[in-house]
């Protein structure tokens, strides 16, 4: 299953969920997010349900409810404002930017509640391009 990452500078690209134990798994994530991230948020950015369509409800099927994951730490790393990410968490109403870069994963139910994992297919076909297009858009804003 896949996952998708979009950098601050509004590249997205798609990688294979980690494979391996919870702490492997961690690992890889972290890296992805950025070479600083040590501990990730897992967020909810409202846009991503009302604007995009993408599922918030963990179901049966795997990698059917689709969050968001940024470096908790961010703002101490001094990184780069997300646009994407600051979009779809609707950082124009509020003011908090999501900085650095960010990725889109799957969730299941798994033995002690909510785990991640890899994006649904159909949830997958339905939110690339529209994430590709948001970040073209933010490509061209810049």
């Amino acid at each position: 299953m896949k996952i998708i990452r979009i950098s601050t500078d509004n590249e997205v690209s798609v990688h294979d969920f980690p494979e391996g134990s919870y702490s492997e798994q961690n690992r890889v994530l972290r890296e992805l997010i950025g070479p600083c991230c040590e501990l990730y948020e897992h967020v909810m950015p409202k846009r991503l349900y009302t604007e995009l369509g993408a599922s918030g409800k963990a179901g049966k099927q795997k990698g059917s409810c689709v969050s968001m994951l940024m470096d908790e730490e961010a703002l101490y790393h001094d990184l780069d404002d997300n646009l994407v990410g600051s979009y779809l968490y609707e950082s124009d109403k509020h003011g908090w930017a999501i900085t650095g870069n960010i990725l889109f994963v799957g969730e299941t139910w798994g033995r002690d509640g909510i785990d991640f994992c890899g994006i649904a297919e159909e949830q997958f076909t339905m939110l690339l391009p529209k994430l590709t297009d948001l970040a073209e858009k933010a490509r061209n804003h810049k």
